[in-house]
């Protein structure tokens, strides 16, 4: 979500945004959207959004090739909650873990502890450089 705000983006969170729009498609956990609503009303109650800016961010959103993995919602209390104690992750990050693992698929994430919790589970990352 950093491309919501300028003085947060960076270049593979822009990149992501684009290849969204040209064929890519997204996979996210069931707690996505609670995540997003979050940090566009945060922006909000910070300032750093007007109403405007947050309403054409969810409509973006909305549009874009985003589909949320329902069965992760089944793997919170097993799966999920064993990566969330094995890589010290808390459960929210451990979900996008969780997803990637069971899907096959790399995950797109610039934390930290959840990139390096991907490298010792033998998970591709988006951007590969790190």
């Amino acid at each position: 979500m950093t491309w919501v705000f300028k003085d947060e983006a960076t270049e593979f969170s822009s990149e992501l945004r684009r290849s969204l729009g040209q064929g890519s498609k997204c996979y996210v956990p069931a707690l996505w959207r609670w995540e997003v609503g979050n940090v566009i009303l945060s922006g909000e109650r910070n300032r750093r959004l007007s109403i405007a800016d947050a309403s054409q961010h969810l409509l973006l959103l909305a549009c874009l090739p985003i589909e949320v993995d329902d069965g992760s919602v089944s793997q919170v209390w097993s799966v999920t909650h064993l990566l969330a104690r094995t890589h010290k992750l808390t459960s929210y990050d451990a979900s996008y873990l969780e997803l990637a693992m069971r899907r096959g698929l790399p995950l797109a994430s610039l934390a930290r502890d959840l990139r390096e919790a991907a490298k010792r589970e033998k998970i591709k990352l988006l951007p590969a450089k790190n």
